[in-house]
């Protein structure tokens, strides 16, 4: 596996298609942080540490109205092979607001709104919306 972040949201986005209540995913800091970042935005329900040493993975309950999930689209945005990284000014909100964008700053991960309002810039990772 070449790129863990694409393999994260691929996980997430085929469990939705067919409406799984969890996904499990093998456990890395950077993974564990942008789960974190979308149970605090309320796009999933839960997320829990599994395992020990190399079974360690990421257990995420997913959020559903109904039969819609609550996530609607997931968007790989800096690759491997072409990173793209934005200054707090060119952070604009994803789908007029109502989607989060996940930026590596110096200062951690963080969303997009967090990142303007600390005046910070960095690599943008994925949009969720």
């Amino acid at each position: 596996m070449t790129d863990p972040i694409t393999d994260l949201l691929n996980r997430i986005r085929n469990a939705q298609a067919v409406f799984h209540p969890t996904v499990d995913i093998p456990f890395s800091n950077l993974k564990y942080e942008i789960a974190k970042i979308l149970e605090k935005e309320g796009f999933v329900k839960k997320i829990e540490k599994k395992g020990r040493k190399i079974k360690r993975k990421i257990e995420i309950i997913l959020k559903y109205d109904g039969k819609i999930p609550a996530i609607s689209g997931l968007k790989r945005v800096s690759k491997p092979g072409q990173r793209i990284y934005k200054s707090c000014k060119d952070l604009k909100p994803v789908k007029g607001g109502y989607g989060i964008a996940i930026v590596s700053t110096s200062k951690g991960i963080m969303t997009d709104k967090e990142a303007r309002k600390q005046k910070l810039g960095g690599e943008v990772l994925c949009e969720i919306w």
